[in-house]
């Protein structure tokens, strides 16, 4: 399958030290020919951290993307009536969100626009980025996987010595994750 002019959202959510890996992939997508709409949590539009200024993450984004950025909550409830997207992905997905899609609150500018993508029957996909993922996390990781319509790209433990119960998506296999997801299957292996 051929990402060429699909219509992606993507979703980044503050997991800051994920935030140059997450920027290559929109990248990719765009070299891919995706038409990619830009969505970013509150928190990620506003924060700047260690990692970079969040005016530098927005200039890039929106630059890669050709669109402005989705930051409100009520910039992003349209993505559903208007079924503007073929597919969601969010990268990176903090423990925060996936507690909030795994327990349906959409309070932020990304879990609505999860839900308001969801309600159109449309894969969802999820880059996890979470230093508790094998921990509190867990659970709702769990609630995930067995969700129609949501699909995990492949993830891994990043630092198992000193970061035992954190777990990182493999960014590189977003496209394939996609693909996948535009196919109704979950890229395998998942574990990585």
């Amino acid at each position: 399958m051929d990402l060429k002019d699909k219509k992606i959202g993507f979703a980044m959510c503050g997991s800051f030290c994920t935030f140059k890996k997450a920027m290559k992939a929109v990248n990719t997508l765009a070299e891919l020919g995706a038409d990619i709409t830009p969505i970013m949590s509150e928190t990620s539009y506003s924060t700047d951290t260690r990692f970079g200024t969040a005016e530098s993450f927005r200039n890039e984004l929106s630059s890669v993307t050709g669109h402005d950025i989705i930051s409100t909550v009520t910039d992003a409830e349209p993505l559903g009536p208007k079924a503007l997207l073929d597919i969601l992905a969010i990268v990176p997905c903090t423990g925060n969100t996936l507690a909030k899609l795994a327990n349906g609150i959409a309070d932020s500018s990304v879990t609505l626009a999860a839900k308001a993508h969801l309600r159109n029957n449309r894969p969802l996909v999820i880059a996890v980025s979470t230093n508790d993922g094998l921990g509190a996390a867990a659970q709702n990781i769990g609630k995930l996987l067995c969700r129609k319509l949501i699909y995990f790209v492949p993830f891994g433990q990043d630092d198992c010595i000193h970061k035992p119960n954190s777990l990182v998506a493999d960014f590189t296999l977003l496209p394939d994750t996609i693909k996948a997801a535009l196919e109704g299957r979950q890229l395998q292996p998942i574990l990585g």
